[in-house]
């Protein structure tokens, strides 16, 4: 399918033949937000910057001014596991798409490198590395280029959470192809981040396009951390039994542990991490994206470009080490905008052991300021008191609603504050005399045993029982003192040091020891709850608890569930038959839609949002026959086409990491060239 140019034509023209391309291809009516504006600045051949968040549709931005305008979109994307399943996809909806990359033998980049030449190709999807190649370049010399697309463009940005030195190189697509339009996108990026992506990919004369951060459809929620592992089995088995979703956590050996315990109590887990072999993790991609109801439980080396529109939850174990980071992950859960959660246990040692992590790093000065940045933007997250959705909001330079979003713990249950100076004072104070007196640095459980009048082994042993703050926090209990530590060093007035997490003072702490400051502090729950009422929503159903109204699609009435049941099955065959992800075939979105409409023949499901005419030929009759072998359309389908859905969700790829140490994080290391696996 070529595009028949229009880029010379005014813009009402270019309006109509992208509309038309959107209905034709994609199977809706109208563009979604500022979708339309952006393209129609493309394909006239402008330079966009564009922020949107996962599930706005982004990737439309670039497939239809690739489509409209003479040539083929280059995308330029930072993971090739998933290419083949982009490509899919596209291709399912009748588009020439084509990738390139080391998962390729020879013979195979021939096709396509001629199909390009032939002008064959809609969109053909590279990797940055790949760009590094004098070969690669000298190919694209010699076709026609409709658009440049660098997605993940936060990439570029070193002072991102997820920076790519490739990324750097891509600034000579504009020096050498100073006539084709250029489109950057993200769905995360601070005002720093935002102003280094169009520094770097030198793009002056772009065009911005910034939408809201906002998913309503998600509720976030940090439950303070007691038993991490049964915490995560209560809430997937209390309010997403059988759904799909993906658990993240710090390290390697969390990941095995936790997808092994998850099995033996009953839910469908498998691990993802680099330490495995590319045969396991293909193996294990492969299935979360073609089965449902699996749950991935993955370091951060899982998620960039998974495509699942229909993932219920995802679920943090371990604290993210950005703001950035969080919402790109938790970003994965309900791209098809039903309701889902972000859920989080959350711990002091959490915050110790990123603390430790960036002072032990091997970067430079300034890249620890820029991660302890991040890691108190994090934790500001965690702490507050206000609506959580309004602080990430507020992160990426956005106003929040100022009575709250209504989806997120702290407004479904407002946690209460109490005055905790003398609290704070009391630990500072232990940490002074131990230094002063003792000349000695000890951890948050040795400062929380002295507090609490505990007369343990190691107490004993360096005579810690005769200091003169031994036992005066008797009024507090051992979870409430681990919570004054944590939120003290949330707050700066505490600081780890060394290898062993030792704690020491700053300079802030002084000003709370001589009384000229304050520290209210959260008051921790006196038991840490794990099922939905930690989100004090009452039952829906679902439980999962009420949903402002726009937040998602409503549920279906039970009377039609039987029917989207058949579909979803007859979904379930079709994948498996074509071996691509059932998504590929129909989102849970359409085939919803379609429940809801009852089309009684192929003309009318041509009016269902999503059903572009590649799908209506290709599953059209199929679709009829399943609702046709049902008892008749039961009360509360209307039959007759709808007004069509909003255009289809797309990918908001994350990053994937090299090895490290069983006890730590999956960090970055130097790519061999073109495999990001």
């Amino acid at each position: 399918m070529r595009g028949t140019g229009g880029i010379t034509e005014m813009p009402g023209t270019i309006d109509s033949e992208a509309l038309a391309t959107l209905h034709r291809v994609f199977g809706y009516d109208a563009f979604r937000g500022e979708q339309g504006e952006v393209i129609e600045h493309v394909v006239a051949g402008g330079d966009a910057v564009v922020l949107m968040p996962t599930g706005a549709g982004k990737s439309l931005c670039y497939q239809i001014p690739s489509l409209v305008r003479p040539g083929t979109g280059i995308v330029v994307s930072p993971l090739i596991a998933l290419m083949q399943d982009q490509v899919d996809a596209l291709r399912a909806l009748g588009v020439n798409a084509g990738f390139m990359n080391s998962t390729q033998d020879f013979d195979e980049r021939r096709v396509v490198q001629a199909e390009y030449l032939a002008g064959e190709l809609d969109l053909l999807y590279l990797a940055p590395e790949r760009l590094r190649l004098d070969s690669t370049l000298d190919l694209l010399s010699r076709g026609k280029i409709a658009v440049f697309a660098i997605d993940e463009a936060h990439c570029v940005s070193q002072w991102g959470h997820d920076f790519r030195p490739d990324y750097l190189s891509l600034s000579l697509l504009g020096e050498r192809w100073p006539d084709v339009p250029r489109i950057a996108l993200t769905a995360t990026a601070t005002h720093a981040t935002h102003q280094e992506i169009t520094q770097r990919l030198n793009m002056p004369a772009a065009r911005h396009f910034v939408a809201s951060f906002d998913r309503p459809n998600i509720q976030y929620r940090i439950v303070p951390k007691a038993d991490p592992k049964k915490q995560l089995l209560g809430f997937l088995r209390e309010e997403h039994a059988g759904d799909a979703g993906i658990v993240y956590c710090l390290s390697r050996r969390s990941v095995d542990t936790t997808a092994e315990f998850l099995s033996r109590n009953g839910i469908e887990a498998v691990p993802y991490h680099a330490g495995l072999d590319a045969g396991t993790r293909a193996a294990h991609q492969s299935r979360f994206l073609r089965e449902d109801g699996l749950t991935v439980v993955a370091t951060i080396a899982f998620g960039m470009g998974i495509d699942k529109p229909d993932v219920r939850f995802v679920a943090h174990l371990d604290l993210p080490k950005s703001v950035e980071g969080y919402y790109q992950e938790t970003g994965r859960a309900g791209r098809d905008g039903l309701p889902s959660t972000a859920w989080m246990a959350y711990g002091l040692n959490d915050v110790i052991q990123q603390r430790k992590m960036i002072q032990s790093s091997e970067g430079d000065e300034a890249f620890r300021r820029r991660a302890a940045a991040h890691l108190d933007s994090m934790l500001a997250l965690c702490e507050t008191v206000q609506c959580r959705r309004g602080q990430l909001l507020a992160y990426f330079g956005q106003d929040p609603d100022p009575v709250g979003c209504g989806n997120c713990d702290t407004c479904l249950t407002p946690p209460e504050t109490w005055d905790g100076t003398v609290a704070a004072q009391k630990v500072l104070s232990t940490v002074v005399r131990l230094q002063r007196e003792r000349g000695q640095k000890f951890g948050a459980v040795q400062i929380v045993d002295i507090l609490m009048g505990k007369r343990t082994a190691k107490v004993i042993q360096f005579d810690h029982d005769q200091l003169s703050v031994f036992g005066i926090g008797e009024d507090l209990s051992e979870a409430e003192w681990r919570g004054v530590v944590r939120q003290l060093l949330a707050q700066g007035l505490l600081a780890v040091e060394g290898d062993y997490g030792t704690l020491v003072l700053t300079e802030a702490s002084g000003s709370v020891l001589r009384r000229e400051r304050e520290v209210p502090l959260r008051k921790e729950p006196k038991k840490a709850v794990t099922s939905r009422s930690a989100s004090g929503a009452g039952a829906s159903g679902s439980g999962r608890g009420e949903r402002k109204a726009k937040a998602a699609v409503a549920e279906l009435p039970e009377a039609l569930v039987p029917a989207f049941e058949a579909l979803r099955a007859w979904r379930a065959e079709q994948a498996r038959e074509q071996g691509v992800p059932a998504y590929v075939i129909f989102h849970d979105a359409t085939l919803r839609e379609i429940v809801t409409v009852w089309p009684t023949s192929v003309a009318e499901l041509g009016g269902v949002g999503g059903v572009g005419e590649k799908k209506l030929v290709t599953y059209g009759e199929g679709v009829i026959e399943v609702l046709a072998g049902l008892d008749g359309a039961p009360e509360g389908a209307a039959p007759g086409p709808e007004q069509k859905a909003d255009p289809e969700r797309e990918t908001n790829p994350q990053r994937e990491a090299d090895p490290g140490a069983d006890d730590w994080p999956e960090m970055d290391a130097e790519p061999e060239p073109d495999d990001w696996i």
